[in-house]
């Protein structure tokens, strides 16, 4: 098994804008015995009520959201350049139609009862304290409803306490 290391959520000293942005990351929950996972790049990082959060967003036709409605705790997994291939993968296949991690150079792991990925540079778990569905009376800049929603298929937010955060060793 992969050797991870324990820091605070302060010391991670990564651009966050990068890390979610331009590198992706695996948003990753469990339902039952079953895992799920989605390639996301929309997200963020900051403080909330006093704790260390993450905002993820995601659409209501994916099928992770079922698992990570079901389940208290998911993670984020954060790779090196060399996964963004799966990475590709896993964002554009449902795991509704096939088992979709076998098709990858991905191992699945649990963490403390989350599920996550032993080949993760970084893994942050997360606890849900949140979630709203986006609605469209409440964009001020009406634009962005008719740029990323013509579907109307409004993103629900999730807003999560970081748990722990660990990096490879």
């Amino acid at each position: 098994m992969v050797s991870f290391k324990e820091i605070e959520p302060k010391d991670l000293n990564q651009s966050t804008f990068q890390l979610i942005g331009h590198d992706w990351m695996l948003i990753t929950a469990a339902k039952e015995d079953k895992i799920n996972t989605m390639t996301a790049s929309w997200g963020s990082f900051g403080i909330m009520w006093g704790k260390n959060v993450v905002s993820i967003v995601v659409r209501p036709q994916r099928f992770t959201k079922e698992f990570i409605d079901f389940s208290s705790t998911f993670s984020l997994t954060f790779f090196d350049k060399s996964y963004k291939k799966d990475l590709g993968y896993l964002g554009s296949v449902s795991g509704r139609d096939e088992d979709k991690l076998s098709k990858t150079n991905l191992t699945a792991t649990y963490i403390d009862n989350t599920p996550s990925f032993e080949e993760a540079k970084l893994t942050i778990i997360c606890s849900k304290l949140y979630s709203q569905e986006l609605k469209p009376e409440c964009f001020i800049d009406t634009s962005l409803d008719k740029q990323f929603y013509p579907e109307k298929d409004y993103h629900t937010l999730y807003i999560a306490e970081v748990k722990k955060v660990l990096i490879k060793e």
